[in-house]
């Protein structure tokens, strides 16, 4: 059990974004069981997806340093449907489970571009046969940005990382036609994120 005295991580834009998220994951998630979540961060959209998704196991998953907090936001919350979160660094190894979704938020810009092309080339590993993967988060579309406030802040992620950065929306779309996925649907979110769907 996490210590109860542990102050947990907050992040805001979990606050902000986890209703549009979630009626993507409504529309999308409905006849599924099991979600892997890669790259939980703090915890907070895995207890609000599963609170209103009961029918779905909800696995949370991050590295090593993460997932103290995670445990303290899925402890507080006593979900009977989110299992302890697993370490997951997507340079090492992936769970030996399958799962029928995948989810991860805020993750490929964090990323170096060689570490997004390792997640896809190892999600036919943990996917089952009819598999769908949302991802949330900003992406770029013929190499542009979509707005002055995402060109801001992919010079912000540059500044915190060389290696980090916003994503071509054709870039990841080929990484994941390469894994055997199919795009089903780019949702437009607010503050210029995107959803973006795919199904095997």
């Amino acid at each position: 059990m996490t210590d109860p005295a542990m102050s947990k991580p907050d992040a805001p834009s979990c606050e902000r974004n986890r209703e549009p998220i979630l009626a993507v994951l409504r529309d999308h998630f409905t006849d599924r069981r099991k979600v892997l979540e890669i790259g939980s961060g703090t915890g907070q959209h895995a207890i609000h997806f599963a609170a209103a998704m009961p029918h779905l196991t909800w696995q949370t998953s991050d590295r090593m340093e993460n997932l103290p907090g995670i445990r303290a936001w899925l402890d507080e919350a006593d979900l009977p449907n989110t299992p302890a979160p697993i370490r997951l660094d997507v340079n090492d190894a992936w769970p030996s489970t399958r799962f029928d979704a995948i989810f991860s938020a805020n993750t490929l810009h964090i990323m170096s571009w060689a570490e997004v092309e390792r997640v896809f080339a190892r999600l036919p590993e943990v996917m089952t046969g009819d598999a769908r993967l949302v991802v949330y988060g900003p992406f770029n579309y013929g190499s542009r940005f979509t707005s002055e406030s995402n060109a801001a802040f992919d010079a912000w992620l540059k500044q915190s990382g060389a290696h980090q950065g916003i994503r071509d929306f054709e870039a990841v779309d080929a990484l994941a036609g390469q894994a055997g996925l199919t795009l089903i649907e780019d949702r437009a979110m607010p503050s210029n994120n995107r959803c973006l769907v795919w199904g095997r």
